[in-house]
């Protein structure tokens, strides 16, 4: 039987519409059915953006909780370049369309940028990546400006938070702070020192954009919580802070000093209150210091402390017994000792008869070798060490120096009778101020703190690891040197210079070359004050050191400092004026 090709043709027609649908319907079982949660998935990739919540950077405050470091909500402007395009904005009368020109002008007018700043941001994107769907315009403006921004409706117009750092009280303990940098990480100072304690950790969250380039409502979901840092409580006080800086800076500038650091200091505690360092950084305007004194050199900068370490080469001598403060010895202007060494003092002079305390009081170079000599020098290093020098304090601050203390095998015939009054060492103003602050407590040096805790947003408190404190030298040897050091004052040309009516005062006058690094000194002198009030029981002890003075390198260019801050600490905690009469020991035999 013959087959209709009409027919035919027709089954074979209909035969393939059965297939060719048949490969739709599996196909779109497929897409629907069994590859609808990667398809989707993939969906929400292309129109998700990823962004970072930036975590909140704690507090760093003074010990009375008054803030010296906060975070302030900053914001990135960003782009899409893809959809820079023309747009319409609607007005009371009407739409007016606005071209990317427009909107650069209206940007830049806000951002302080030229709108070919802008065009170029946007074409060099586009160069990079036809499709490019992010770039920076501008980071970290600030909330005003941002509320400006985004008032103009630009929809290809963006912004992303952005935490940035302030310092409420300026310049106060700036060179202490330190600062961050425009990426919020830590570069200086305690910011660094305990980045730990202050840093947050940032989060992380995703938005859906629609075709437009613009936000979805309601799309954004948080992956990642952030975690904001905790709060740094130091153990300065910002209010005596800022009186030492002004009245170091007026003494400094007043010479024409390189620059100057003056330090005040809990006895009992080891705790540091103020710590002023000039010139003076900041931290909201780094560009505008130098960065030689962006850091603290009360930390970072020893120097040869000259004739303030007089009083602990004394002390040393009083505890191991070989002198007393009515030891005597004759005093001339110039001597040679028999390892060939030569020593002077600072000013010509006969020879003298003087004790071990007319030694401090006419702070002779020559009479201190010579009683330093009756001393081992390997028991002057041990004490030299247990006083805190060629080590670092318990502060935290980074890059802190440890000073320059050879040990005594490698002193050489000079260096032997140097170190007695103060050159052939460097120490730094922290670490001569926690010698002091030994001597103070009745021989027991405590490690200097500038850190009082850490608080947790979670509430839990860290406290620093403080190392143990260090019984230097006996009780009776210590009373024994403040003794010394009144006499110093009180038998002294510097009386009047830095006594206050009702209050005892213990205190050295320094006065010292540095070195050249030629293997000689400079001519110009680093001069300084270490003292303790009140001498009858030592309450604080005070620091003051300006360096290079140019109108004259003497010691009175400090007292007028050192005298200040006394009068200041004084009114500020409240001390009770001194008990009794300074000790009456003999100058001369």
């Amino acid at each position: 039987m013959r087959k209709n090709p009409v027919t035919f043709r027709a089954t074979v027609v209909l035969a393939f519409v059965v297939f060719l649908v048949s490969v739709f319907v599996i196909r779109l079982i497929d897409i629907q059915v069994i590859e609808a949660a990667a398809l989707t998935q993939q969906s929400v990739d292309k129109r998700s953006i990823p962004t970072t919540v930036y975590a909140k950077r704690g507090q760093i405050t003074d010990k009375n909780g008054i803030v010296l470091a906060d975070s302030v909500m900053r914001y990135n402007v960003t782009v899409s370049p893809k959809n820079a395009k023309d747009f319409l904005r609607q007005t009371d009368r009407s739409e007016v369309t606005i071209t990317p020109q427009q909107a650069a002008i209206e940007i830049g007018t806000l951002t302080g940028q030229k709108p070919e700043e802008i065009l170029k941001i946007i074409a060099d994107a586009l160069a990079e990546n036809p499709k490019s769907d992010f770039a920076y315009i501008k980071k970290a403006v600030d909330v005003d400006t941002f509320r400006a921004l985004n008032a103009l409706e630009i929809p290809w117009l963006f912004f992303e938070q952005a935490p940035g750092r302030t310092y409420p009280n300026g310049a106060v303990a700036g060179n202490l702070l330190g600062f961050v940098g425009a990426d919020g990480l830590a570069q200086a100072g305690l910011e660094t020192g305990w980045d730990s304690c202050v840093a947050g950790i940032n989060g992380e969250e995703m938005y859906q954009r629609g075709a437009d380039g613009v936000r979805i409502p309601g799309s954004t979901v948080t992956s990642v919580k952030s975690q904001n840092g905790g709060t740094l409580k130091l153990t300065i006080d910002s209010d005596l802070q800022w009186f030492v800086q002004q009245s170091l800076a007026k003494q400094v500038d007043k010479y024409s000093a390189a620059w100057g650091i003056a330090v005040v200091q809990e006895a009992k505690t080891g705790k540091l209150l103020a710590v002023a360092d000039y010139p003076t950084l900041d931290p909201n305007n780094v560009d505008a210091t130098a960065d030689a004194n962006r850091g603290s050199r009360a930390f970072m900068s020893p120097y040869e402390p000259g004739s303030t370490m007089k009083p602990i080469t004394a002390s040393m001598l009083i505890d191991t017994g070989v002198a007393t403060p009515e030891t005597q010895v004759w005093d001339p202007y110039y001597i040679k000792f028999p390892n060939g060494a030569e020593v002077t003092d600072a000013v010509m002079h006969g020879t003298l008869p003087l004790t071990l305390t007319g030694v401090i009081e006419q702070s002779s170079n020559v009479g201190m070798s010579q009683l330093g000599d009756t001393l081992a020098p390997d028991q002057r290093y041990d004490y030299m060490l247990k006083f805190g020098l060629s080590s670092v304090s318990a502060s935290g601050y980074p890059a802190e120096s440890a000073g320059i203390l050879a040990s005594s095998d490698a002193w050489d015939n000079q260096t032997h009778y140097t170190v007695t009054f103060g050159q052939g060492v460097a120490t730094t103003a922290i670490q001569m101020s926690s010698a002091y602050q030994a001597i103070a407590n009745n021989g027991k040096l405590i490690p200097a703190t500038l850190v009082e805790s850490c608080t947790m947003p979670d509430g839990t408190v860290v406290k620093p690891d403080v190392p143990e404190t260090t019984q230097v030298i006996k009780p009776e040897t210590a009373r024994t040197t403040i003794g010394m050091m009144e006499n110093f004052v009180t038998k002294g040309w510097i009386t009047k210079e830095v006594t206050v009516p009702g209050y005892r005062v213990a205190m050295k006058t320094g006065t010292a070359q540095q070195p050249d690094g030629a293997g000689g000194y400079k001519a110009e002198y680093v001069v300084s004050n270490m003292g303790m009030i009140p001498a009858d029981d030592p309450q604080y002890v005070i620091t003051v050191v300006i360096a290079e003075p140019k109108i004259t390198f003497t010691s009175m260019v400090v007292p007028p400092v050192f005298k200040a801050i006394e009068q200041q600490v004084i009114k500020r905690y409240r001390i009770k004026p001194s008990q009794g009469e300074a000790p009456d020991f003999p100058i001369r035999f």
